[in-house]
């Protein structure tokens, strides 16, 4: 009986033993890759963003926000948005970023999160050259293009009225422009580098731009969702590197050389 069992516990323990050997190491799961950002941009904003012949978009929104996603560590894919609505998607979760020239105001704030501003701009007035307007005010009674939920719109709405029939609300800055090259309106309020973007390009057009010191100064800023506050500072830790190593500068000399900041 000592034998059977002394040969039992010696089969026991090299069953064990060849459990042991014949174990596998769990395997270990490569890293994640990192999670790719819907980045939404009305392309119909040059130099800002915009489509060139291969319906890619482009400008410079895109190539700081790029640079921005470069430095923070983190993947973006620019996605065309129109700019009336635009919130929207951010809010749905449609979009994860919005690098849109976008005006960072107060009632915006409410709904969005702001990265640190990254552009400056000031709306114009853009009219024909032998139009007699000097000053904002001098758009009372005439008709007045504005791309719709801008803040050149809201502007305008304060100075002419919210439903005053003379403000034509059009869904781009490109066909705002369009609409004064046809005469339906008589002059256009816009954001300043979107205007003297045009003006350089078209100046068979024959107009003129106005500069009014009524016009508040305004900054841009890269819109995230309310409350998502690691990806809020992923952006505002590439804008900090990109302004820090003059990756900005570059960037801006690029579309803006001949403009003053």
């Amino acid at each position: 009986m000592k034998r059977i069992f002394n040969l039992s516990l010696c089969v026991l323990s090299a069953a064990l033993l060849l459990a042991a050997c014949g174990k596998q190491e769990p395997k270990t799961t490569a890293a994640a890759e990192p999670k790719e950002y819907l980045v939404g941009a009305e392309a119909t904003f040059a130099p800002f963003e915009y489509q060139n012949e291969q319906k890619e978009i482009v400008g410079f929104d895109v190539d700081v926000m790029n640079a921005i996603a470069d430095k923070g560590g983190f993947k973006i894919k620019f996605v065309n948005t129109p700019f009336e609505g635009i919130f929207n998607f951010l809010a749905q979760g449609d979009r994860d970023l919005l690098a849109s020239a976008i005006t960072i105001t107060d009632e915006r704030k409410q709904t969005v999160d702001f990265s640190e501003p990254y552009f400056e701009a000031n709306q114009l007035i853009v009219v024909p050259k032998d139009s007699k307007v000097t000053k904002f005010t001098d758009l009372k009674s005439m008709k007045v293009g504005v791309q719709s939920a801008t803040t050149g719109d809201e502007i305008v709405q304060k100075e002419l009225g919210k439903s005053n029939p003379n403000i034509k609300r059009l869904e781009s800055a490109t066909l705002v422009m369009k609409e004064l090259e046809g005469g339906g309106v008589e002059a256009v309020v816009s954001d300043n580098g979107v205007i003297k973007n045009y003006i350089k390009n078209n100046p068979s057009e024959g107009f003129r731009f106005i500069a009014d010191p009524a016009f508040p100064k305004e900054y841009y800023g890269i819109a995230v969702k309310k409350g998502n506050a690691e990806l809020l500072a992923k952006v505002n830790k590439g804008l900090a590197a990109i302004k820090a190593d003059g990756t900005y500068d570059k960037i801006y000399a690029k579309y803006f050389a001949d403009t003053a900041k």
